[in-house]
């Protein structure tokens, strides 16, 4: 489905929810029964979830931020009190953004908004969810609350995001309650290459498991199971998809338009850009240029049409892996 043509159908669903709520809203002026809406059950977090699959999510920090990634046609912003490279810089304790700062964003634009808490940290992901966000990032681009759990996600209506590196990981993170996942990367750092490393982690090891399964090797998916501590019933469950059981995004040091479409070429279901458009010279054309490439990564004209929106001289300067040090390492935070 092209661009123009995905916009025309999400214009159309938005107005068909308005008309459905109009009718209920209608029918209890009128004194009819109506039938309770239903929310947070898996099934509306992850048909929610599924309706951001092409797409671009944004990292900002104020409203103008957020504007500038509504116009350039992302499907939602993620809200931080700092963009993953400020807080690398900055060092001390990272927490989830001003609730001031989350409701002046919700209010200047129409698309979801999401905020990240703190891993482990159940009480700023209730604040996160009385506010009112659409999806709350339990993140380890934040200071751990607690460097061996992660929150029980089954136990909020809101849906939740959570960050992998590998396959058993993400299946660990679904098995808590999360509605997506993204492959981690290494934030803040517009370096590509850990971003490109764990999804092709992960695609090896579903391919792995979907060999066992057309092959009838059940007992395989079993050992996997237990060799990596992850439910049986989720790793067949892989096994007979061929792939991740919810979307799948990636994030993680992606900074250019040949990034992203690298990202879908792999296998992403769409991408995170955090520090790669507000810490370039160039967010506006920046952001627009990467939600193309998103959009159209199978063609190559386009991708190259959107690289020459951007200058290399406009891009974030980006940090060398190798020099950082283990305990600078965002990605290992909450395995």
């Amino acid at each position: 489905m092209k661009l123009v043509e995905s916009y025309e159908f999400l214009e159309k669903l938005r107005d068909l929810i308005y008309s459905l709520l109009e009718l209920r809203d209608k029918a209890r002026e009128e004194g009819r029964e109506t039938v309770p809406l239903r929310e947070a059950t898996p099934l509306v977090k992850y048909g929610f979830i599924s309706m951001f699959k092409g797409g671009v999510i944004m990292d900002v920090t104020n409203e103008e931020q957020a504007g500038v990634a509504e116009d350039a046609g992302a499907v939602g912003v993620m809200i931080l009190d700092k963009l993953p490279y400020d807080v690398r810089m900055a060092g001390g304790v990272a927490r989830t953004a001003d609730l001031n700062v989350i409701l002046r964003v919700m209010e200047s634009v129409t698309i979801p908004v999401s905020a990240k808490c703190r891993i482990g940290h159940a009480e700023e992901a209730k604040l996160l969810e009385e506010v009112g966000v659409d999806l709350i990032d339990e993140s380890e681009v934040l200071t751990p609350a607690d460097e061996k759990n992660h929150i029980d996600k089954w136990a909020f209506k809101a849906p939740f995001v959570n960050g992998a590196r590998s396959l058993p990981e993400a299946l660990r993170r679904i098995y808590e309650g999360a509605s997506m996942i993204r492959t981690k990367g290494e934030p803040g750092t517009g370096n590509v290459a850990e971003a490109v490393r764990h999804i092709k982690l992960v695609n090896r090891d579903i391919a792995a498991l979907r060999g066992y399964f057309l092959s009838g090797d059940y007992e395989a998916i079993w050992y996997y199971s237990k060799e990596n501590k992850v439910p049986y019933e989720l790793a067949l469950l892989t096994a007979k998809l061929g792939r991740l059981p919810v979307v799948n995004f990636a994030a993680g040091g992606i900074a250019t338009p040949a990034d992203a479409a690298l990202m879908m070429w792999l296998g992403s279901d769409g991408v995170f850009v955090g520090s790669g458009i507000f810490k370039s010279q160039d967010p506006g054309s920046r952001a627009r240029a990467i939600v193309l490439a998103t959009s159209f990564y199978d063609d190559p004209e386009t991708v190259v049409e959107a690289q020459r929106m951007v200058s290399e001289k406009g891009a974030m300067m980006g940090i060398d892996l190798r020099t950082l040090k283990p305990e600078q390492l965002m990605q290992v935070r909450g395995e």
